[in-house]
């Protein structure tokens, strides 16, 4: 399983900043190895968050995204929200992780 992900979200004048550092490989599926052999497509496929368990943001990621991505996005909300934050990839590897919001 991938390493945790690292989730800071703050409020300000009720708009919620979320800032999401994913860590993961993210094979575009057209590099070669060593050998000479193209390494496999492995890639986040689907993102989700909820904030008090309502989706706040929903994405699909392809291949050409780069290794450990960084998503950015902004939701009017409040202290002490709890966020829950899933994706899974086209291994079918998930990834969960929970942050409250200061």
């Amino acid at each position: 399983m991938a390493d945790p992900m690292r989730i800071r979200a703050t409020e300000n004048g009720g708009v919620v900043d979320v800032k999401i550092l994913m860590k993961h490989d993210m094979e575009s599926g057209q590099r070669k190895d060593s050998a000479g052999k193209t390494i496999p497509a492995w890639f986040i496929q689907t993102i989700n968050v909820k904030a008090q368990g309502k989706d706040v943001f929903n994405g699909e990621f392809g291949p050409a995204i780069s290794k450990d991505p960084f998503l950015n996005f902004k939701y009017k909300g409040a202290k002490g929200d709890k966020l829950v934050v899933n994706w899974s990839d086209n291994r079918g590897d998930k990834r969960t992780d929970e942050a409250t919001v200061s």
